[in-house]
C-alpha cells in the first residue's frame, strides 16, 4: 500500500485537469462532487496508508517511493520520488482531510459565483502542489511544488480580479514570495553544485560529511534556504503581503493562509533540519526573527477591525511561535503546534465565513454584534478556535501545543520563552476581542440558514480542536508522548517538560488576555475604540507596525522612478541613433543620384585624386 503512495496528489491532481479541461461545460454540482471527490478519496487512501505504516512499519524510517527519472547530466540527476515517512505521513494527512473539509465548506460557500468550476480546478491544484511539496524526496521536486503552491495562491488570492484591489493583492502575494523563492533557488543551486544531486538524504549526508558546524557554506545554504521558508510563511520581515491576502475567498484563506501553504517554511527547516544545526547562527537568527514575528503580529492582531484580517495576523503569530521552537532546535514540537494549528485556525476562517455568509459577506467586526443565538453553529466553532488559539489550559488542543512549544523554548532560551508568554497574553486579548465584539451585546439582523455542508466541517473541526492536544500531554494531565513517539525515528525524542512554576505562567498568561479583553468589552472601550478615527499611532499598529510604508519608500518608489525613468529604453534609443544616422546617409546619397553626367564625372575624378594621395603618402 505503501507503493500506492502517489495516487495521493494524483487524484486532486486530475480534478484539476477535469476542471480545467470540462468546467465550463459541466454544472456546479458536478464541478463540486470532481473538486470534493478528488480530495474526499485522497483523504481515505491518505489515512489508509498511514494507518498501513503505522502499524506495520517498514524497516528503517523512511520509504522511497520511485515513480521516474527527471533529468541525468554528467554532473548532476534528478528522480522524481516519494518520501513517506512520520513527517511527510502528518502533513499528508493534514492537507488531505483538512483540505476535504475545506473543499466541502467552499461547495456552498461558493454557490453561486461565477467561476465556481475555475475556483475549484485551482483548489485541486493547489492541494496537489502542496502534497507535491511535502512528499518529495528531491529538492529540485519539492521546489516545484513550492512554485505550484505560489501560483494557486496568486490565483485564488485574485479570484475575484473584477475588483481592483483584489488584483493588487495577489500580485502583492505573488512578488514578495517569489522574491523569497529566488534566494532558496540560490541555495538548492549550491547544494546541487556542491553534491551533484539534491536527494534529501544524500545532501544530508553530504552536508554533515563535508562541512563543520559554523563554517561558511552550510550558513549561507540555510540563509538562502531561510530567506524561502520566511516568505512563505509570512514572517518578519516578509510577512507583508498575508494580511492583504485575504482578499481571497474565506476557505481559501481557510486552507492556504492558515493550515497548508504558509507553514510550508516550517517543513523545509524540519525536513532539512540537518543542514541547519551546521548553521547555529542561522538558527539563532531564526528564534530572534520568530520572536519579532510574535510581537508584530500581536501588537497588530489588536487594532483591526477586519475579522479576516485579525485571523491574518494571528496565522502570522503562530507560525512565529513554530519559528521559535525550530530556533532552540524544538523540531518536534514545532511540528506538533503545526498540526494544531491547522485544526484550529482551518475552524477560526470557516467560522468566520460562516458569519459573513449570512450577512451579505460584512467582515467589520463592529457592523457585527449579538450572533451568539442567531448563529449558534458559527458561535460554536468560532469559540472553540479562539479558545484553542489563545491557549487556554486544558480545553483546547492550541493548550497542548503551546505548551509543549514553550515548554521546550523555556529549556534553551528563556527570553524567548518571556517573548512567548507576552505574545499569549496579547493572542488572548486580541483574539476574545472579536469574540465580545461579534457574538456578544446588541444584536445584528442576519438573513438564512446553514446547510450540512457548512454544519458538518465546523462540527468535525471543532471535535478534533477539543481531542487532538491529548496526542501530547504535559505529566499533570497524565504525560502522553504519543506525537512525539510517532516523529522520533525521524527527529528525535520529545524535550523534557519545564518547572512547574514556568507552567503555571504559560497558563496563566492567555487568561488574564481574555479577563483583560472582557473587561474592556463590558465598558465600551473596544467599540468606542473602533468607532473613533484612528490616531497616528493606531494606524502605524493597523498597517503591521510599518513595514509597509518603509518597503513603498526604500523599495516600491525607487523601482517606480527607474520604470519611469527607464521608458524610452536607453538600448532602444542607442539602436534608433543608428538607425536615424543609417537612413540620413541613405537620404543624403539618394540626392546626389540625379542623372547629372558632369557632377558623377567630377565624383570620380575627385575619388581618384583622393585615391592617388593616400597611395603617394602612406
Amino acid at each position: 500500500m505503501i507503493q500506492d503512495v502517489w495516487m495521493v496528489p494524483a487524484l486532486p491532481l486530475l480534478g484539476a485537469v477535469l476542471l480545467g479541461l470540462f468546467g465550463g461545460r459541466i454544472s456546479a454540482r458536478v464541478a463540486a462532487v470532481i473538486g470534493a471527490g478528488s480530495v474526499g478519496v485522497a483523504a481515505m487512501l491518505a489515512v489508509w496508508v498511514a494507518v498501513n505504516w503505522f502499524n506495520a512499519p517498514l524497516p528503517g524510517d523512511a520509504v522511497v517511493v520511485p515513480l521516474w527519472t527527471w533529468m541525468t547530466l554528467p554532473k548532476f540527476s534528478a528522480v522524481v520520488a516519494l518520501l513517506v515517512d512520520p513527517v511527510s505521513l502528518v502533513l499528508m494527512l493534514v492537507i488531505t482531510v483538512i483540505g476535504f473539509f475545506i473543499h466541502l465548506f467552499s461547495s456552498e460557500y461558493m454557490a453561486g459565483e461565477s467561476g465556481y468550476s475555475r475556483y475549484f480546478a485551482y483548489l485541486n491544484l493547489f492541494v496537489a502542489s502542496m502534497l507535491l511539496l511535502v512528499l518529495a524526496n528531491d529538492l529540485l521536486v519539492m521546489f516545484v511544488g513550492w512554485e505550484g503552491v505560489g501560483v494557486c495562491s496568486y490565483l485564488l488570492v485574485g479570484f475575484w480580479f473584477e475588483e481592483e484591489k483584489n488584483g493588487e493583492a495577489a500580485q502583492k502575494s505573488f512578488i514578495v514570495t517569489r522574491i523569497a523563492d529566488i534566494a532558496m533557488l540560490v541555495g538548492i543551486l549550491l547544494l546541487a553544485v556542491r553534491f551533484g544531486t539534491l536527494d534529501i538524504a544524500t545532501v544530508l549526508q553530504g552536508a554533515v560529511a563535508s562541512w563543520a558546524p559554523g563554517s561558511f557554506w552550510p550558513g549561507v545554504v540555510a540563509v538562502c534556504l531561510l530567506v524561502g521558508g520566511l516568505g512563505k510563511s509570512a514572517q518578519v520581515p516578509l510577512q507583508t503581503w498575508l494580511p492583504d491576502a485575504m482578499a481571497g475567498p474565506t476557505p481559501v484563506s481557510a486552507l492556504i493562509h492558515a493550515a497548508t501553504m504558509v507553514t510550508a517554511g516550517v517543513y523545509l527547516v524540519v525536513r532539512l533540519h540537518g543542514l541547519f544545526l551546521l548553521a547555529p547562527g542561522v538558527l539563532q537568527g531564526i528564534g530572534v526573527g520568530a520572536a519579532a514575528t510574535v510581537l508584530v503580529a500581536a501588537c497588530a492582531g489588536l487594532v483591526q477591525s477586519d475579522i479576516k484580517r485579525v485571523l491574518a495576523y494571528s496565522t502570522m503569530g503562530q507560525i512565529g511561535y513554530m519559528f521559535l521552537a525550530l530556533g532552540v532546535g524544538a523540531w518536534g514540537a514545532a511540528m506538533f503546534h503545526l498540526a494544531s494549528h491547522a485544526i484550529f485556525k482551518a475552524l477560526l476562517f470557516l467560522s468566520a465565513g460562516a458569519v459573513s455568509m449570512r450577512l451579505h459577506h460584512e467582515q467589520n467586526i463592529f457592523a457585527m454584534g449579538g450572533l451568539r443565538r442567531k448563529l449558534p453553529v458559527a458561535f460554536g466553532g468560532f469559540l472553540v478556535g479562539a479558545v484553542c488559539l489563545a491557549a487556554v489550559p486544558v480545553v483546547g488542543c492550541g493548550f497542548f501545543s503551546k505548551e509543549f512549544l514553550l515548554g521546550a523554548v523555556w529549556g534553551k532560551n528563556p527570553v524567548l520563552w518571556g517573548v512567548g508568554i507576552v505574545g499569549a497574553f496579547l493572542t488572548g486579548v486580541y483574539i476574545f476581542r472579536a469574540v465580545f465584539t461579534v457574538f456578544l451585546g446588541d444584536a445584528v439582523e442576519v438573513s438564512g440558514g446553514y446547510g450540512v455542508r457548512v454544519v458538518l466541517p465546523l462540527v468535525v473541526l471543532g471535535a478534533a480542536a477539543v481531542g487532538f492536544g491529548w496526542l501530547q500531554a504535559p505529566g499533570f494531565l497524565g504525560g502522553a508522548h504519543i506525537f512525539a513517539n510517532v516523529l522520533a525515528p525521524v527527529l528525535g525524542g520529545a524535550a523534557s517538560e519545564a518547572p512547574w512554576w514556568v507552567t503555571s505562567v504559560g497558563m496563566t498568561a492567555p487568561l488574564a488576555g481574555i479577563g483583560l479583553a472582557y473587561a474592556l468589552h463590558a465598558n465600551g472601550f473596544w467599540r468606542r475604540h473602533g468607532a473613533a478615527a484612528p490616531g497616528v499611532f493606531r494606524r502605524f499598529l493597523q498597517g503591521g507596525m510599518g513595514f509597509d510604508a518603509v518597503y513603498r519608500v526604500v523599495f516600491v518608489r525607487p523601482f517606480l522612478w527607474m520604470v519611469w525613468a527607464l521608458r524610452d529604453d536607453p538600448v532602444d534609443q542607442a539602436f534608433q541613433v543608428l538607425e536615424r544616422a543609417a537612413v540620413g546617409l541613405h537620404q543624403r546619397l539618394r540626392a546626389e543620384q540625379d542623372g547629372k553626367l558632369r557632377r558623377y564625372a567630377g565624383w570620380m575624378m575627385a575619388g581618384s585624386v583622393a585615391t592617388i594621395l593616400v597611395v603617394v603618402f602612406s
